[in-house]
């Protein structure tokens, strides 16, 4: 069975892809892919599943029911889904490098704000003086 998975609302930037993959993990789901994404200007996030039936019912329920913490969930949709889905295992790995690219470029910008502020710093120092 293969499924294609529409959770609309507040949902990026809130560990949803990371959440999701932990809830297939669990059911030793064999196929699963999550993308943010936007669906009429809106946040969305797209999963694909394959398994059985069994499991792949498990997860929808499993979505419908729980969420990360930050998120804010609208909808969730759920269709038949008929193209390529990737190994659970590959999907760990792909998610993994994109969140550590995501990793260096907020650290790269947490540093230029601290040097900015450092800077302002410094300078209302040499002003009180």
């Amino acid at each position: 069975m293969k499924v294609r998975v529409l959770i609309k609302g507040n949902v990026h930037d809130v560990g949803y892809r990371p959440f999701l993959l932990g809830m297939a993990e669990s059911l030793e789901i064999e196929r699963f892919f999550a993308d943010n994404v936007y669906v009429d200007g809106k946040q969305a996030v797209e999963v694909l599943v394959e398994d059985e039936d069994e499991k792949v019912k498990a997860f929808v329920e499993l979505v419908k029911k729980k969420k990360p913490e930050n998120a804010e969930v609208e909808d969730v949709d759920v269709e038949e889904y008929n193209g390529y889905v990737m190994k659970t295992k590959s999907y760990y790995r792909y998610l993994t490098a994109t969140q550590l690219a995501k990793i260096a470029t907020y650290g790269g910008k947490m540093l230029q704000k601290q040097d900015e502020t450092i800077r302002v710093i410094r300078e209302e120092s040499e002003n009180i003086r």
